[in-house]
């Protein structure tokens, strides 16, 4: 299956979003990569859910979206899909524990596979694992970095 890809800059470093025919199957923060330009994608020029997501990111950035409306193309076990649906569920600027994740999918033991279902979630931002946080409240482990996590979440509270 052919992807295309396009670059977002944001305000905490380059996402590189890639989708298919079928939908986005990656949005991911990568270090020296070319900021988006619609001068040069050839994907933003051939999907139009490639070009939809970049701009619903920049609105989300912007501040002015607060819920995606995406065709994605989720690719993992049905455990880590029953995961991540349940995250597209949590509100922007609301947050949630493993434990409760857990919970909510009928799986009140497994907080630590939710936990790692939640680190292999492939389309950040959009399916927003940054909104899980440790039962203490704390910040927990984040794949592009607590301190984007902490941004993220000060973004959306300040939203």
């Amino acid at each position: 299956m052919k992807t295309f890809k396009a670059y977002y800059n944001s305000p905490i470093g380059t996402i590189e979003i890639v989708g298919t025919r079928k939908g986005i199957i990656s949005v991911d923060f990568v270090e020296n990569k070319q900021p988006y330009d619609p001068q040069h994608s050839s994907c933003v020029q051939e999907f139009s859910c490639v070009q939809e997501c970049v701009r619903q990111i920049d609105e989300y950035f912007k501040g002015t979206r607060k819920k995606f409306s995406l065709k994605l193309h989720m690719q993992g076990t049905d455990f880590q899909k029953s995961v991540w649906r349940q995250l597209k569920k949590i509100p922007f600027g609301i947050t949630a524990s493993y434990a409760g994740i857990a919970k909510s999918i009928g799986k009140p033991t497994a907080s630590r596979a939710v936990g790692a279902a939640n680190g292999k979630n492939p389309i950040a931002i959009i399916v927003p694992c940054h909104r899980i946080i440790g039962s203490d409240g704390k910040l927990t482990g984040y794949g592009g970095g607590l301190w984007r996590k902490e941004w993220l979440l000060n973004h959306e509270k300040d939203g």
